[in-house]
């Protein structure tokens, strides 16, 4: 009787023959998606990919699922990238799946319109969301690759419109398997660096199927949640993609994103040189005013000089009139002294003044004698050029202006 092996050891064995035949290893495999799950909490995608003849189970690991780019749905069809072997606890031939892509315009058109609107309604897509980009970048972090066609592009456009620009290239592979997760990472990289002022994603014109993964809702939320402004330009004009809808600013070509990011030197210096004619110009202008200013102003001072000259002998000229007023004044107050000493001088000399103090004239023996005036009963003594005895007389009042005899 033969050797007999248990269902473990034959599943085991198939598996191990079909792992060392190459072609099921490196497959990609056409079929439209049926039965569509996704598990709750695994996260991995289980589904049916068939055609019209047949199916077989296929099976996508959580690690690989995260990596795509579009919502799978049943009646999808798709291009399945993996390998096929046997699942040995059933013993069931199925297809592992590393990545998976849609197929046929209808079906890529399917996933780029289930993604957009699911990111519309996230507002990755808000106009408010768009950052200028700054007017003079020091620095540009392109992501592309660095041997294709748009970075020799960006290369010399920056050098001829605006070279003192740095660029910092975050080499990636733009299409592929790898790509996606590439780019999210070159986008995540310049973003962490300090020195890049926007971030430049692109790459050169090709067939959709190698412009998709730009669809990616990986690459979309990467671009979304940079702190720099993201400028893409994938493609062609006729070329659109999710990330054009979440970059700030979106470029036909990468030649045009690479104008747009910096200004052109000869416009610059244009403006420059039409500044400086302007300034010039002002500055005439300026001074010209300046000079009519100047000689206006040059008049009103002289006219204030004037003013302040008059003002200064207005006040001189009064201090001159008062001192001559004081000078005047004082002149006739002298006078008035003068004349009321004289005035006094010619009362005391007055006769009549001397009659007014009571003197009176006597006579004795035809010989005038002057006579003071006595009180009643005093004696007096008569003194004349002819007296030659005392009298007494009484003393007589003589009223003012009469003689008595």
């Amino acid at each position: 009787m033969a050797d007999y092996i248990n269902v473990t050891s034959l599943n085991r064995l198939a598996r191990q023959v079909l792992a060392q035949c190459d072609p099921l290893n490196d497959l990609i495999v056409c079929g439209e998606i049926s039965g569509f799950t996704r598990h709750y909490k695994s996260g991995h995608l289980y589904f049916t990919l068939k055609d019209e003849n047949a199916s077989i189970k296929t099976v996508m690991f959580r690690s690989q699922a995260q990596l795509l780019n579009f919502a799978p749905q049943n009646g999808m069809l798709v291009l399945v990238y993996g390998r096929a072997t046997i699942y040995e606890r059933d013993g069931a031939f199925q297809l592992y799946a590393d990545y998976m892509k849609p197929f046929g315009a209808g079906a890529a058109q399917m996933a780029f319109d289930a993604l957009y609107k699911k990111l519309d309604a996230e507002g990755l897509f808000a106009p408010e969301r768009k950052r200028p980009l700054p007017a003079v970048p020091r620095c540009i972090g392109v992501v592309t690759s660095k041997t294709g066609a748009a970075w020799q592009d960006v290369q010399n456009v920056i050098a001829r419109r605006w070279p003192m620009v740095r660029l910092l290239l975050a080499p990636v592979n733009v299409q592929g398997i790898e790509a996606e997760q590439s780019i999210t990472e070159g986008i995540r990289r310049l973003d962490r660096d300090p020195r890049p002022d926007l971030i430049l994603i692109t790459r050169g014109g090709g067939s959709k199927e190698d412009l998709w993964v730009f669809n990616s809702e990986r690459i979309a939320r990467a671009a979304a949640a940079c702190r720099k402004p993201v400028v893409s330009a994938v493609g062609h004009e006729i070329d659109t993609s999710i990330l054009d809808y979440v970059a700030d600013l979106r470029a036909p070509t990468p030649s045009a994103a690479a104008e747009l990011c910096v200004p052109d030197q000869a416009e610059l210096r244009q403006k420059i040189f039409i500044l400086q004619q302007n300034i010039q110009k002002n500055i005439q202008n300026r001074c010209s005013l300046c000079y009519n200013r100047f000689n206006q102003l040059a008049a009103v001072e002289i006219l204030q000089r004037q003013h302040q000259q008059m003002a200064r002998r207005e006040q001189e000229l009064a201090r001159m009139q008062e001192a001559v007023c004081r000078a005047a004044q004082q002149r006739v107050q002298d006078a008035e002294r003068s004349l009321q000493h004289a005035a006094s001088v010619a009362d005391s000399l007055s006769p009549y003044a001397v009659l007014a103090r009571g003197y009176t004239l006597a006579e004795k023996g035809g010989v005038p004698c002057a006579v003071e005036t006595l009180c009643p009963g005093e004696a007096v003594t008569l003194r004349g050029a002819r007296a030659t005895a005392d009298c007494r007389i009484e003393a007589v009042h003589i009223p003012e202006n009469q003689t008595g005899e």
